[in-house]
């Protein structure tokens, strides 16, 4: 037993002394040889500085003076409609918070927005939702990519495919009813002093629907037919590029190179439905569903059993006064509707 331990204990000892020398060779070794420095990686914040910069702000800032969501921040006679910040009938369009609430989470707050909001560059913008925009497209961080489907008739959704900053413009430019909902029972048209789409028609005289189409006549640019809904989109006619920030980009006023890339010949003009237009407002002054006040303009006198054509063709005309683009969104569809109107309030 004893010369087992005596084993064990040099055993230990010789172990000790080989990894000391191991450990204190005083003979030193070669030379390392330094690596390669690697290659130095594209910049983080490269590709992000191409649209975020000081130069492209400041162009982005001029133009948007110009608009009139800057300029007229939705006055459309009595004040700045931001103001109304306790209707949720209006909070999701006329304010800021009430449109960032209501692209994120759906709904708004009646009251919760009070007080006069302008619109700003982060009520339409808000974060990227990819920033692999090779594979999923560019976003341009705005707070409504997807197709939007109307509130007047959630039947119809507007979809602009690869166009889908024109999902943010269509979002609030579409009406808040339609002729439909003011039927009655009866078959007249309950006619009240704030009948028509609302301010909104835009989308939906582009898409060519929600007129009030009477029966045994044609449309033409219905649903979604017409030129320029099927060979342009809110974006391409109104952002593109500015002739010196009053038009275009940012200002979101039409510019002639817009039109000139189809209309060759020149730019149409615009005023191709006034005479028509006259005369479909002087048949409903006859009909006693408008009234000229003493500073000119005209206004809806209540009827809450109106006659289903002269409410129709009084539907049309509101249709047309608010779309405020004299038809130019959709001719065809627009001349169908005033002069169909005409039509048949003549043989009334």
């Amino acid at each position: 037993m004893k010369n087992f331990k005596l084993i064990n204990l040099l055993l230990i000892v010789a172990t000790s002394l080989l990894l000391v020398n191991c450990t204190t060779d005083p003979i030193p070794g070669p030379d390392g040889i330094d690596g390669v420095d690697g290659v130095d990686g594209v910049s983080g914040t490269a590709e992000c500085a191409a649209c975020h910069n000081v130069a492209k702000s400041e162009e982005v800032h001029a133009s948007y003076m110009f608009s009139g969501h800057f300029n007229e921040n939705m006055d459309h006679g009595d004040g700045p409609l931001s103001a109304y910040g306790n209707r949720s009938s209006c909070t999701a369009c006329h304010t800021s918070d009430g449109f960032i609430d209501y692209a994120t989470v759906g709904s708004v707050t009646g009251d919760a927005y009070p007080g006069t909001q302008t619109i700003t560059c982060t009520t339409c913008h808000g974060e990227h939702t990819s920033f692999d925009f090779e594979t999923d497209g560019f976003d341009y961080a705005l707070r409504i990519l997807a197709p939007v489907t109307l509130m007047a008739d959630a039947s119809v959704t507007l979809d602009y495919g690869e166009n889908i900053g024109s999902h943010t413009c269509a979002t609030c430019h579409q009406p808040r009813s339609t002729f439909e909902g003011a039927i009655n029972d009866d078959g007249t048209v309950n006619v009240s002093s704030r009948f028509g789409p609302h301010y909104g028609a835009q989308s939906t005289l582009l898409e060519g629907i929600q007129g009030a189409e009477l029966a045994g006549y044609t449309y033409d640019g219905a649903d979604g037919s017409a030129a320029h809904r099927a060979g342009s989109s809110c974006t391409q006619c109104h952002m593109g590029e500015s002739t010196g920030n009053n038009d275009g980009l940012h200002s979101l006023n039409w510019t002639e190179t817009s039109c000139t890339g189809c209309h060759q010949n020149g730019v149409p003009a615009d005023d191709f439905l006034a005479e028509a237009y006259q005369t479909l407002e002087d048949l409903l002054l006859a009909e006693g569903l408008l009234e000229i006040d003493e500073d000119g303009e005209t206004s809806i006198i209540s009827n809450p059993n109106a006659d289903l054509i002269p409410a129709a063709a009084l539907w049309n005309y509101r249709m047309l006064y608010y779309d405020h683009s004299h038809g130019v969104h959709n001719p065809e569809y627009a001349k169908d509707l005033v002069n169909n109107s005409i039509e048949a309030l003549s043989a009334n």
